[in-house]
């Protein structure tokens, strides 16, 4: 039974990293759909995102945009009183927030390139603001409602597949949000049983985070994030509490971990 088939009231979606890439099309295919209820487009600036603007005119109260740095565990707890006090309960969250290489984040190629302050900063948005962020908004998720909760991870996370060595802190960042979310679904199965925990590859998409790397890319491998969405999406309505806990690409084909 499909995402969608398992719903019986129209559904309360939550997208961090909101405001552009595949953030931006998963807020945009979200309203679209007339089974979600309202959408809460987080981000550092979301309320000042043109595009979230507007997205916010022709939508009006089914988006919420609000500002919240991810990285801020004080901002994920006042967010989820924010939340706690609009919605009863909370039916999709999806977590695209990453980084790759920006400021002290480095996509090293050695290890005589790796630092304290790369592997933190990495760590932080990669790692831990995500399962922060499920931490904060468990109360939501508990019940007995169907609910989904899904992060961008990466195949290059995978430690099975790692083959090519290389980009130490992003590889280790997406491998450890793998396994955070991993033990986490298992955690809410306990407090909700027709919940779903996913990590997602969304592919190489053409996003701020993949450009200094799409050089050797072929084109029909460069993902529009409006279509990473739609496929991520997909994955997210095939799957349930049968799948909880695992790792999927966006074209539907497991990933080892």
């Amino acid at each position: 039974m499909s995402f969608s088939q398992r719903l019986d009231e129209p559904a309360y979606a939550l997208v961090c990293g909101a405001s552009r890439g595949i953030g931006l099309a998963l807020t945009t295919q979200l309203l679209a759909r007339a089974d979600i209820a309202g959408v809460w487009a987080v981000a550092r600036q979301a309320s000042q995102a043109p595009e979230l603007k507007a997205l916010a005119l022709e939508h009006g109260t089914r988006l919420h945009c609000l500002d919240v740095d991810v990285c801020d565990e004080q901002a994920l707890s006042e967010l989820a009183t924010q939340l706690r006090a609009a919605i009863p309960r909370l039916h999709l969250l999806l977590c695209t927030v990453g980084v790759l290489q920006d400021g002290a984040a480095r996509a090293e190629k050695g290890l005589a390139q790796l630092n304290l302050e790369g592997l933190l900063t990495t760590f932080a948005r990669n790692s831990f603001a995500p399962i922060l962020l499920l931490k904060h908004l468990l109360p939501l998720l508990r019940g007995k409602h169907p609910c989904t909760v899904a992060a961008l991870s990466a195949r290059v996370g995978s430690i099975g597949d790692n083959r090519l060595g290389g980009w130490y802190s992003y590889r280790a960042s997406k491998a450890a949000l793998n396994q955070l979310l991993h033990t986490a679904s298992i955690e809410l199965s306990r407090l909700n049983p027709n919940s779903c925990v996913l990590s997602l590859h969304p592919g190489t998409t053409d996003t701020e985070l993949s450009k200094p790397f799409q050089a050797n890319v072929p084109a029909d491998q460069l993902f529009t994030p409006s279509y990473a969405a739609e496929c991520l999406l997909a994955q997210v309505e095939q799957h349930g509490p049968a799948q909880t806990g695992s790792f999927w690409g966006w074209d539907g084909q497991p990933i080892p971990w």
